[in-house]
């Protein structure tokens, strides 16, 4: 599985492909040893997370920032219905 550690600015900064065993707690563990600093500093400065959850998190962010466009998805609706 796929783990990321990302920056408070939610940029990843290290992409780590470990076992499917080893879980979010090992990977915390992965990455805290690579970057040699103590526990409470680390959940200061990163985020480790699955990347499916990060392209999820940040999937949804852009989501809420653009204006549902219903009027085109009706339109689409309404074009395929007129060709019968």
């Amino acid at each position: 599985m796929k783990y990321v550690l990302v920056d408070r600015g939610d940029n990843i900064n290290t992409t780590v492909d470990l076992a499917s065993g080893v879980g979010k707690s090992g990977a915390r563990t992965y990455f805290l040893g690579a970057k040699r600093i103590d526990s409470k500093e680390f959940d200061k400065l990163w985020k480790v997370m699955t990347k499916d959850k990060y392209e999820k998190l940040f999937d949804l962010g852009h989501r809420q920032n653009k204006q549902y466009e219903w009027w085109k998805e009706e339109k689409e609706i309404t074009d395929e219905e007129l060709k019968f």
